[in-house]
């Protein structure tokens, strides 16, 4: 299977799934592995996110008007034996940040993970910060990690005032390996009376598909398709349940690609599958335009004729209406007959959405349509 890429007008792009040699009306088999297709129910990643404070700021950290910043540094202290009071406090090489991160499934203590930190008062850049130990919550508000080191950045700014320059986003950045987890989240899959395979994307026949492959593979029916999206596993060994998931989940079950089409009128992309067709229609578009455009003169009395200056608006009105251009398709049209049409009379984005939509409208475009 090939992408044929078709750029229209220089703004209107198409992303047309075409066949490899695979004639009109002919369809190709693709196979696909589950793991592709579906995912185990309750394997997941989880977020996290915490609240801490970057330090060893070159003077690019919260200003004065972040209290926060300055409340959390007081804090700090005082756990550390220094008691100081926080109205006094004027630092410049802090920032208070917040500091998110994924729990992955089967995280056990001491596992890294990576984070990100992100400034929520008004420093300038984290450039060159270490993130100070912070406590990473779930949303049951329990910690399940702690997160420290040094930061990343992918950007920078330098200079002052109007004579600086800034590169990407220097108030964010990612503490690799920066996240450790302290508490137990493995699952027990030999414990669980049944595992499901939720598909990503629901489709009857995939599901049907996937249940009938796996019984195939174990020689006994511990699969069940419950509905478009769950296939439910029971009755499985009590032992050496990742070594069968691992085996099942490499299986091959035939896709079936489902006959649609997505517009972007805001950025002028059209994505159409190979499988869309079309009935007989023809199509006419044609293009008035209106411009009234007024200027401005002004007028000289003539001499001695007691006469003042006056500016009189002068109003033009012109009417264009380009004759229709027309494209006829014929039954069973396929994607890239379509384009090519919409080539031939020069439509741009915002024509081919409107084209599109009068299409489906007329019942003529086997698929559906949507408008993001």
């Amino acid at each position: 299977m090939k992408l044929k890429l078709e750029v229209i007008s220089g703004s209107l792009l198409f992303l047309v799934a075409l066949g490899s040699q695979v004639a009109l009306g002919e369809q190709a088999n693709h196979y696909v592995q589950i793991r592709d297709l579906a995912m185990i129910e309750g394997v997941r990643e989880n977020p996290l996110i915490g609240y801490g404070m970057v330090v060893g700021l070159a003077g690019t950290g919260d200003r004065r008007q972040t209290l926060f910043s300055t409340q959390t540094l007081g804090n700090i202290l005082l756990r550390m034996g220094v008691t100081i009071p926080a109205a006094s406090v004027t630092v410049k090489n802090v920032a208070a940040v917040f500091v998110t991160a994924s729990l992955p499934p089967f995280a056990h203590p001491g596992t890294q993970i990576d984070v990100t930190v992100s400034s929520i008062g008004d420093a300038t850049s984290l450039e060159g910060g270490t993130l100070l130990m912070a406590p990473l919550y779930a949303a049951d508000g329990q910690v399940y990690a702690e997160a420290q080191g040094a930061l990343t950045l992918g950007g920078y700014t330098a200079g002052r005032s109007g004579n600086s320059k800034q590169v990407n986003h220097p108030t964010a950045g990612r503490v690799p390996n920066g996240g450790l987890v302290e508490r137990d989240t493995a699952l027990d899959l030999s414990k669980l009376p049944m595992i499901a395979l939720l598909a990503r994307e629901p489709d009857f026949r995939i599901t049907r598909d996937m249940a009938a492959a796996i019984n195939q593979e174990v020689g006994s029916p511990v699969a069940t398709a419950v509905d478009s999206r769950r296939v439910e596993l029971r009755n499985l060994p009590s032992t050496g349940i990742p070594e069968l998931l691992a085996r099942l989940l490499s299986l091959k079950v035939e896709i079936h690609p489902q006959a649609k089409v997505v517009v972007s009128e805001r950025t002028g992309t059209i994505v159409m599958g190979k499988d869309v067709r079309l009935s007989a229609v023809s199509i006419l578009h044609g293009d008035l335009s209106i411009e009234i455009s007024t200027e401005y003169q002004v007028s000289q009395p003539t001499p001695y004729s007691q006469g003042q200056t006056a500016v009189v608006p002068q109003t033009t009105l012109e009417t264009k209406d380009e004759k229709a251009r027309r494209i006829e398709l014929g039954e069973g049209a396929s994607v890239e007959q379509l384009v090519n049409g919409l080539q031939a009379i020069g439509a741009t984005a915002r024509d081919v959405v409107a084209i599109l939509q009068a299409i489906k409208a007329a019942g003529a475009l086997q698929a559906e349509l949507e408008v993001i």
